[in-house]
């Protein structure tokens, strides 16, 4: 497994270089070093300020998002589960409606603005909504299908209020809502990195210390808490987090599909474990790989147009799933 995770962390590195030197404008680690030594280099300057922090969100967001995807696919039990299927994004995206096109804040005080904190917090509520129903229905469900379905459900519900929205907002408001869910990394700078750094590691490395537990949770409730899991608290936890990677990255990304639900299933493909002991370090470095390289695929496949990333993501995740549903490896 060493070897494998090796091989995974040598790929993100690989992805991360390209993603810092591709572009229309091509760049190298040299000018970034003038840079940095106070001489006015111009494509050092667009390296440090512009593609660095781009590149590193689109690495912590396609991790986050793929360890969101195999935390709800092991509590759920169900290989379709993911923070896109069971409306989670979704919901993070009606929040962020809320506050872009009817110009609700969640938290007084704080200005109207893209990447303002109340903007973050209504997304963060907005995949509450979605999280709490789900875990609600799950105490009295047991069947994933149920659980699938009613994610649809909500997702379908909150499109129809986003497009409610829509029609009643002015034109300016809806072409910045627009243009945020086409999904890109482009807007984020190293303040907006800073924040979904400390929102978003915390919430990876305690996805690591519940290894364990998710292990346990892989044979059934009943068989986990004979094994000392208090299943209720894990399954609030479990919920939490992956609610705040999908909504974080929603927020200051935009709706990047497909990485939640394809990744961990790659990861196990290339792992051939089910042990998330390896399988959450696997994810996080495969989930940051393929983002960025969808990325860099997103600037440079029709330059100068950049496509939004979710177009490209579609373009990986789909085919890999259907390979998958055909295959013997769709399990969890």
């Amino acid at each position: 497994m060493k070897k494998e995770i090796f091989a995974l962390f040598v790929l993100l590195i690989f992805s991360i270089l390209l993603g810092i030197t591709a572009g229309s404008v091509k760049a190298s680690v040299h000018d970034l070093i003038n840079y940095l030594s106070g001489k006015n280099d111009v494509l050092g300057y667009i390296v440090f300020n512009i593609r660095i922090p781009r590149t590193f969100a689109a690495a912590i967001a396609g991790a986050s998002l793929a360890v969101s995807g195999l935390l709800l696919q092991t509590y759920f039990r169900n290989p379709l589960a993911g923070p896109y299927v069971l409306g989670i994004s979704s919901a993070a995206s009606f929040g962020v409606a809320m506050y872009i096109l009817a110009g609700i804040s969640l938290i007084p005080g704080f200005s109207f603005g893209m990447y303002a904190p109340a903007f973050v917090a209504s997304s963060l509520m907005g995949s509450a909504i979605a999280i709490t129903v789900i875990v609600l229905v799950a105490t009295r469900v047991r069947s994933g299908v149920t659980l699938l379905i009613i994610g649809l459900m909500l997702g379908y519900a909150f499109s129809a209020v986003d497009q409610i929205l829509i029609t009643l907002a002015n034109a300016k408001n809806v072409q910045i809502y627009v243009l945020w869910t086409f999904g890109t990394f482009s807007g984020v700078t190293w303040g907006y990195l800073e924040v979904m750094c400390i929102l978003l590691i915390p919430c990876l490395i305690a996805s690591f210390l519940l290894s364990k537990h998710l292990n346990a949770l892989l044979l059934g409730e009943d068989y986990a808490a004979t094994m000392g899991v208090n299943v209720r608290v894990t399954r609030v936890i479990l919920m939490t987090i992956s609610a705040v990677l999908a909504s974080v990255v929603t927020a200051y990304c935009g709706i990047i599909a497909f990485i939640g639900l394809a990744i961990p299933h790659v990861a196990r493909m290339l792992l051939k474990t089910s042990d998330h002991r390896f399988l959450i370090p696997a994810s996080i470095l495969v989930g940051g790989s393929i983002s960025v390289l969808c990325d860099v695929i997103a600037r440079m496949l029709l330059n100068p147009i950049e496509l939004p990333v979710s177009v490209v993501t579609s373009l990986f995740g789909a085919p890999v799933v259907i390979y998958l549903v055909t295959s013997r490896s769709f399990r969890i």
